[in-house]
C-alpha cells in the first residue's frame, strides 16, 4: 500500500545525531521538515558507537585510576562485575529502543518517515516502509543525506562464513569472548581492546602497521601501547592477516597471518575503517555515482548537483568522522539551508554561521583508553608537511601538581604547535589519565586563533591538570 506523496521544506535522510541537529536548524528556520531512518532514531552514536562504547569503558579507566590511588588500591584488587557493566551498557542505549529520541522529534514538530530512502530524481525521495508500501516525499528546498558510514571489511574470501565482529558487535555483545582477536590499529581497535581485556578477555591486538593510532602524535600511539602491554593485550605490529575461518558455526576462528604466523581466538572484530552508507541511496538518479563519498562545500552542499538542493552532512561526505564534527556540520547545514530557502545571504566567509570551518583546522578527539588520548588541529608533521614555521613545545605531565591527584604513577604528555608567523596555536596533543576534560580549553584555543601571548592571561587553578597550559607557556618562552 502506498501512501500519498507528501511535499516539505526539508527532507532529512538519516535519523542519527547529525540529521537530528540538522532537522532541529531547518525547523527553527520555519521550514517543514521530515527525517526518513530505517534503523533506530538516535543513529549509529546512541545504539552502537559513541554512547555503548563509552559505557563500556568507563569500568575499566576508573578502575585503573583506583589503582594507582594508595588507600584504594587494596579496596580495587578485584575483576570488574562484568554482567553489571553490560547491563549498565544496555541502559545507556535505551535497550536499544528509540521512544525517547522519537519524541524528541516529536517535540520539536519535525514528522518522522520509517523505512529505506533512496533519492528518486531532483527533490525526491521515495521510502520503502516496513510493511512493504512506497511513501513518496518532495523537498521544495533541500534534500540532506545523512546516512553516516558502515564497517568496512576487508575482501577475504570466506570472511561472511567466520561472522567476524564489527564495530556494532563490539559494542553490543552481551558476554565477554575468552579469547578476542582485534584486527586494526585504530581508534575503535584500541578502545575495545582497552573495554573488552578489562572485561576478562584474553585480547590480541593485530596491527598492520608499525605503530597505533597513526593520526595523532607517535607519542601517544607509543603511551597507550605500552599500557595496553601492561594490562594483558598481546599487541603485534607487522601483523598482516591473510586468511580467517571458523571451526563450524560457533566454533574456534583461526586467523593466518602473513609469513605462516597464526591466531586463534573465539571472535575476531575487524576495525579496519569505515565505508560510505551510500550504495543504495539512489544517487545514481540524480547524476552521482553510488557507493561513494559525497563531495560538498563549507556549507556542506554536495557539488557537481545542479540547483545546490542537495546537501550532505556528517561522515558521508568524509570531512571529518566524529559524531561531534557530524552535529556541528548538520547545526551549519541546517542553517545555511534557512538562510537560502529564506532568500538571506549565506555568510560562507572563514567562520561564518553558515560554514563548517573548524572540520580543516580545529577537529577534537578523545581517546578513551588508558591512558586516554585528547587532541585538537595539526599534529607537528601536519604543520610541517602545511609548509607552517613551527615551534613544538613538549611537557612531562607528571611534573604538574594537579596530576599527583590521580596517583603515584600517573605517565602523562603534553604537546603543542605553536605557528611562530601568527603566534597562535595549530596544534595541541595531551595523553594521561583524565586528558579529555582538558580538550575543550585547547579547541578554544585553536579555533579562536587566541594569540599566544594573550594565553598567558587564562590563568589555571591551582591545584588542576589544566595548570600544564602555564608549564607548556614557559616552556615556549624558554
Amino acid at each position: 500500500m502506498n501512501d500519498a506523496p507528501r511535499t516539505y521544506d526539508v527532507i532529512v535522510i538519516g535519523a542519527g545525531p547529525v540529521g537530528e541537529n540538522l532537522a532541529d536548524r531547518t525547523r527553527a528556520a520555519g521550514l517543514s521538515t521530515v527525517v526518513v531512518e530505517s534503523e533506530l532514531v538516535g543513529g549509529e552514536c546512541s545504539y552502537w558507537a559513541c554512547m555503548p562504547s563509552k559505557a563500556l569503558l568507563r569500568p575499566a579507566l576508573a578502575l585503573a585510576d583506583a589503582r594507582r590511588l594508595p588507600g584504594i588500591q587494596r579496596a580495587v584488587r578485584g575483576p570488574l562485575d562484568t554482567p553489571a557493566v553490560l547491563a549498565r551498557r544496555d541502559d545507556f542505549t535505551s535497550h536499544w529502543k528509540d521512544d525517547g529520541q522519537v519524541g524528541w522529534l516529536q517535540s520539536v514538530d519535525v514528522d518522522l518517515v520509517r523505512g529505506h530512502g533512496r533519492l528518486d530524481g531532483p527533490r525526491q525521495v521515495a521510502v520503502t516502509t516496513p510493511e512493504g508500501g512506497t511513501v513518496r516525499l518532495t523537498a521544495r528546498h533541500a534534500v540532506a543525506v545523512c546516512t553516516g558510514t558502515t564497517a568496512a571489511l576487508p575482501p577475504m574470501p570466506g570472511i561472511d562464513d567466520v561472522h567476524p565482529w564489527t564495530s556494532r558487535d563490539a559494542t553490543s555483545a552481551k558476554q565477554a569472548p575468552r579469547r578476542l582477536a582485534v584486527v586494526g590499529g585504530g581508534v575503535v581497535a584500541v578502545e575495545m581492546a582497552t573495554a573488552w581485556q578489562a572485561l576478562g578477555s584474553q585480547v590480541t591486538l593485530l596491527v598492520r602497521g608499525s605503530g597505533l593510532l597513526d593520526r595523532v602524535e607517535p607519542f601517544a600511539g607509543e603511551m597507550v601501547t605500552e599500557a595496553l602491554r601492561e594490562a594483558g593485550v598481546d599487541v603485534r605490529f607487522g601483523a598482516n592477516v591473510a586468511s580467517v575461518e571458523r571451526d563450524g558455526a560457533h566454533g574456534e576462528v583461526r586467523i593466518g597471518l602473513e609469513g605462516g604466523a597464526r591466531v586463534s581466538a573465539d571472535e575476531v572484530l575487524f576495525a579496519i575503517g569505515r565505508a560510505p552508507h551510500t550504495g543504495d541511496i539512489g544517487l545514481e538518479t540524480v547524476g552521482l555515482k553510488p557507493g561513494g563519498w559525497l563531495r560538498v562545500d563549507d556549507t556542506c552542499q554536495v557539488t557537481g548537483v545542479e540547483g545546490g538542493w542537495l546537501y550532505a552532512a556528517g561522515d558521508v561526505n568524509h570531512r571529518a568522522l566524529l559524531t561531534h564534527q557530524g552535529k556541528y556540520q548538520g547545526r551549519m547545514a541546517g542553517a545555511a539551508i534557512g538562510a537560502r530557502a529564506k532568500g538571506e545571504p549565506v555568510d560562507d566567509a572563514p567562520w561564518g554561521a553558515h560554514v563548517a570551518t573548524a572540520d580543516h583546522s580545529a577537529v577534537p578527539q578523545v581517546v578513551f583508553t588508558d591512558p586516554e588520548v585528547a587532541a585538537v588541529g595539526l599534529s607537528a608533521a601536519e604543520a610541517e608537511q602545511a609548509g607552517r614555521r613551527t615551534k613544538v613545545v613538549d611537557y612531562d605531565l607528571a611534573q604538574v601538581a594537579g596530576a599527583s591527584l590521580y596517583g603515584d604513577d600517573y605517565r602523562g604528555r603534553a604537546r603543542m604547535v605553536v605557528d611562530l608567523d601568527r603566534n597562535v596555536l595549530l596544534g595541541v596533543t595531551f595523553v594521561g589519565p583524565g586528558v579529555g576534560e582538558l580538550l575543550h580549553s585547547a579547541t578554544v584555543a585553536v579555533a579562536g586563533e587566541v594569540p599566544v601571548d594573550r594565553l598567558w592571561h587564562a590563568v589555571p587553578a591551582y591545584p588542576t591538570v589544566s595548570e600544564v597550559w602555564l608549564r607548556l607557556l614557559e616552556t615556549y618562552r624558554g
